[in-house]
């Protein structure tokens, strides 16, 4: 049976297993839940189990804490892997990592947590998966071919990391000329900002306080033919809705990109009805 300690003024329950930690909001409902024990199978480590732990949106910092402790200070306990809470982990416990990555630092968040030689790391992973996934939707010279601007919804972490890859990309055919990022929060919108001033880039982005379905429908509807418009919210998953209504018009031949992956995807939905009458092109997760 599992015991309790008291490390550092916090309660670290001992582990008997070597334990994998999924943070995110609603976690028994995630598909890495079942995918888990297939990776590890396969890699030869089975008697590695993983758990959820739920945290509301936006939690209390000392209870983010309490997630970092018990990784950083049980032995068997091996890292974690974040989703919702990126950029909350950090700011609540950033001083209890003794490494964070450059990606960490540039973006303010951290999707993965692992342990090296006893010292606690915290890593951006985001940059280079939301990346790779992008370039796969894309292809070549995207931007070159389309003029194609890009909108996003959501200035949390992905939105951040989506912003930052098209900023490192070499080729300026692949980068396009206009950024749009929504957000309903000003803290979030405030600190992606300052990221992309803190970098050098040609691209020009805009930043709009907004949650009005209205307004979004209308912005979405100014772009150009062939724009990407990003739904990197919580919206369809965490919350409720989709951040346009169903009177919204995706740009034609353009393509909507629902990050999320399970829950009620309003944008989805929303982005396919319009598969065939404007040409949208529709991609999840």
């Amino acid at each position: 049976m599992d015991g309790r300690s008291i490390i550092a003024g916090y309660e670290i329950v001992s582990r008997m297993v070597p334990t994998f930690f999924f943070v995110g909001v609603t976690t028994r409902n995630s598909s890495i839940m079942s995918v888990f024990p297939r990776w590890v199978e396969a890699l030869g480590r089975s008697n590695v189990m993983i758990e959820g732990i739920d945290h509301p949106l936006h939690d209390d910092h000392e209870l983010y804490r309490q997630t970092v402790a018990q990784i950083k200070f049980n032995p068997l306990s091996l890292g974690a892997l974040v989703t919702s809470h990126k950029i909350d982990i950090l700011e609540a416990a950033g001083e209890m990592f003794d490494f964070l990555d450059p990606y960490a630092k540039i973006t303010g968040e951290v999707s993965c947590i692992s342990k090296r030689n006893g010292s606690l790391e915290g890593h951006a992973k985001d940059p280079i998966t939301a990346g790779l996934s992008l370039d796969a939707v894309l292809g070549k010279d995207y931007f070159a071919r389309k003029n194609a601007h890009v909108m996003i919804f959501g200035a949390g972490g992905t939105g951040a990391a989506i912003s930052l890859h098209l900023i490192n990309k070499k080729d300026p055919a692949d980068r396009p000329r206009r950024v749009v990022v929504v957000n309903r929060s000003k803290p979030r919108l405030d600190k992606l900002r300052a990221m992309v001033e803190g970098l050098e880039t040609d691209i020009a982005f805009e930043y709009i306080l907004n949650e009005d379905q209205g307004l979004n429908d209308e912005i979405v509807e100014d772009l150009p033919e062939g724009s990407i418009v990003i739904n990197a919210t919580g919206m369809g998953k965490d919350r409720l809705g989709s951040p346009v209504s169903d009177q919204g018009l995706f740009p034609k031949n353009g393509i909507a990109w629902e990050i999320n992956y399970r829950g009620e995807l309003d944008f989805w939905h929303q982005a396919m009805a319009q598969r065939e009458g404007r040409g949208v092109i529709v991609e999840d997760g």
